[in-house]
């Protein structure tokens, strides 16, 4: 399966701001320069993170998106569904049943045996995304990483 890139925006976007001071805030502007990726776009995308609970917008001159919740309840599954959707990346069109190999229709009362292990491979990668959270990402990160950042995004503004 093949994500857009603005699915490693997000995902490093809301990295960016769980290392963020408690009720600071960055605008899309901020986090665009900050990753070099274009603000119209990227904006579109941070909606999309508010709009599903993951991320608040706050208006005004020191406005821009934090953290909706505790980072240790974001998980990288609600981030990824947020702006890719949750349907199933496999679709079976029982090609089974066709052309000069195709099995009678008797052969095919149950499920496609590929089609079944696509659905088990992305339970899986669905359940692996779902037990990661932010905060388990942040504790991953170098000691160093965080006030980097701080000091890092707060320069743009």
């Amino acid at each position: 399966m093949k994500l857009p890139a603005s699915t490693e925006w997000v995902l490093h976007c809301a990295t960016t701001l769980a290392q963020l001071d408690p009720g600071a805030t960055a605008s899309a502007a901020q986090l665009a320069d900050y990753f070099d990726v274009p603000a119209p776009y990227l904006a579109k995308q941070l909606q999309a993170l508010v709009k599903a609970g993951v991320l608040a917008a706050m208006t005004g001159p020191r406005g821009g998106f934090r953290l909706a919740r505790a980072a240790s309840e974001i998980t990288l599954l609600q981030i990824v569904e947020a702006v890719d959707g949750a349907s199933f990346p496999y679709e079976c069109r029982e090609i089974r049943q066709q052309g000069r190999g195709a099995l009678p229709p008797e052969d095919c009362q149950g499920v496609c045996i590929i089609a079944e292990k696509m659905a088990e491979a992305h339970r899986a990668w669905r359940s692996s995304l779902a037990g990661v959270t932010l905060a388990d990402i942040l504790d991953g990160l170098p000691e160093w990483a965080p006030a980097r950042t701080r000091s890092r995004i707060s320069a743009v503004r």
